[in-house]
């Protein structure tokens, strides 16, 4: 196998700065916020090398979604080849979507009138992802029903979009910045009102 010439790892390595700097904004400040000025700076680049991987504020953001999606992704492979039945896998991941929250790595779900969420409709490779990812959940949450761990009255398309909600749920940070619980607690809490509910 022929090594990448030292120009391609170059700026493979820039281009992945600048998704990592992206994400972590997307995932401080949200996507209107976020500026390119913010980026450049904080990669160290001028904008028209920023220019050279990516052709707008959208495209860098859909970028750092796609990442997040194979990291996703990669969880879930790592989940399926553990000895778990579905809603355990579904806990463990809503526990790990919590983890790359509390690490300043899962950017906002956009917007519903965003130019971003648009944007994202018409790229490829985000929704070659976001629909491999739906049909894995999507699988569990029936088989989790069949076995009588979810509730069967609930359309599993309501499921599926309450566990993606995990990835950017408020309660988090709102929580953690009482600092009267642990992030563990925290965590553990919000996985149980989620998939148990605030019955008594």
């Amino acid at each position: 196998m022929q090594r990448p010439r030292f120009r391609d790892q170059v700026l493979q390595a820039r281009e992945d700065a600048i998704v990592a700097s992206v994400n972590r904004l997307l995932a401080e400040k949200g996507f209107e916020a976020m500026t390119v000025d913010e980026v450049v700076a904080e990669v160290g680049i001028a904008k028209a090398s920023l220019y050279k991987h990516f052709t707008s504020k959208e495209d860098l953001a859909a970028a750092a979604m796609v990442r997040v999606l194979d990291r996703a992704l990669e969880e879930c492979r790592r989940l399926q080849a553990l000895p778990l039945d579905s809603k355990a896998r579904l806990k463990a991941l809503m526990q790990w979507t919590y983890g790359e929250q509390l690490g300043g790595r899962m950017p906002a779900l956009p917007a519903q009138n965003s130019s971003l969420r648009a944007a994202l409709m018409v790229n490829p490779a985000y929704m070659d992802r976001l629909n491999s990812l739906s049909e894995l959940l999507g699988e569990w949450i029936v088989e989790a029903q069949k076995a009588g761990q979810l509730d069967v009255s609930l359309p599993p398309e309501l499921v599926l979009y309450t566990v993606f909600a995990r990835a950017c749920d408020p309660v988090l940070p709102v929580m953690r910045a009482t600092g009267a619980h642990t992030d563990a607690q925290i965590v553990d809490w919000l996985v149980l009102t989620c998939l148990r509910g605030l019955g008594g």
